[in-house]
């Protein structure tokens, strides 16, 4: 068994990744044509690593197309049960997206189903103009961070939404700045907000990365998974904001503690329990263009 076959083996590794990752391949840096992510969706289903896959996110432009290059798929002998599940991602015309969503829904007829959207605004206005057009669908609303956040997230709990925020990007400036994130973290379990992140998530503590696969690509300071999960631990548990700014600035290999009964760092310690409820009431996801690469950089840790 490798160093992280043994990670992901425990409890609480499996408590804190549970259908965390969901599988953006259309998107930078992984940037990969539509037939490629749609094979590789249908792989991860079925592959040994499948009880920490959570949706295939998708423009809501490309849903016809993914329809149809999956279609053989469903189709197909021994795939995993259960329909796909899809996050679409609305535009600038929610009220046409939202309409379009809906008459995929209804062609899928079982085989898949969107049942989560993810849009964007950056005022309270603007969210409320998203209440009542995915009825009955996850809907997270992408909210900048260097804002006044309270406002914000208040017209996302109005209108019975989720929040999501911006890790990283394809260029340093895109990376937010760690204190901003523990905003977002403590103003969300403030409000009573659930959220998930997305961007820049590829591996599991902060450190410096290619910040695309591009060969010669630079390198920037990026936030880890577990950084932001167990910091989102921390403000779940009512923790301030320094609190958790010294939890997403965790670099060390060594501050990670990882057993069956608890994943402990520098700072702080979850309970495999604790995580459970907190990834089903606060922490959702974290969207991710590669599948593999947050798995398979846990090689790099040592098991607790």
């Amino acid at each position: 068994m490798t160093v992280g076959e043994a990670i992901l083996a425990h409890p609480s590794m499996r408590a804190l990744l549970a259908g965390a990752i969901d599988y953006a391949g259309l998107f930078p840096p992984s940037s990969l044509d539509l037939p490629t992510v749609v094979a590789n969706y249908h792989a991860y289903r079925n592959g040994a690593d499948a009880w920490s896959l959570g949706r295939l996110v998708v423009p809501v432009a490309r849903l016809g197309a993914v329809v149809e290059a999956a279609a053989p798929l469903w189709n197909a002998p021994g795939g995993a049960p259960g329909p796909w599940r899809v996050s679409a991602l609305v535009g600038h015309d929610a009220v046409a997206d939202a309409a379009e969503i809906g008459a995929v829904n209804e062609e899928l007829d079982g085989r898949a189903v969107i049942d989560s959207v993810e849009s964007r605004a950056a005022t309270p206005a603007q969210v409320q103009s998203l209440a009542g057009l995915f009825a009955g669908m996850e809907h997270f609303v992408e909210v900048p961070l260097a804002v006044d956040l309270p406002p914000l997230l208040a017209a996302v709990r109005e209108i019975g939404a989720h929040a999501k925020m911006r890790t990283g990007g394809v260029t340093s400036d895109a990376i937010p700045a760690p204190r901003d994130v523990a905003r977002f973290l403590r103003a969300c379990a403030d409000a009573g907000v659930a959220f998930k992140a997305t961007a820049g998530l590829h591996h599991p503590l902060r450190g410096e990365y290619r910040l695309t696969y591009e060969p010669g690509s630079p390198r920037g300071t990026m936030f880890g998974y577990l950084n932001v999960f167990l910091a989102a631990s921390q403000a779940h548990g009512g923790a301030p904001v320094e609190v958790l700014v010294n939890t997403l600035e965790g670099r060390s290999h060594a501050m990670i503690g990882i057993t069956d009964e608890e994943i402990r760092w520098e700072g702080g310690r979850a309970s495999t329990a604790s995580l459970t409820l907190m990834r089903e009431r606060f922490a959702l996801a974290f969207g991710s263009c590669s599948f593999r690469e947050p798995l398979d950089d846990l090689e790099t840790l040592h098991a607790g």
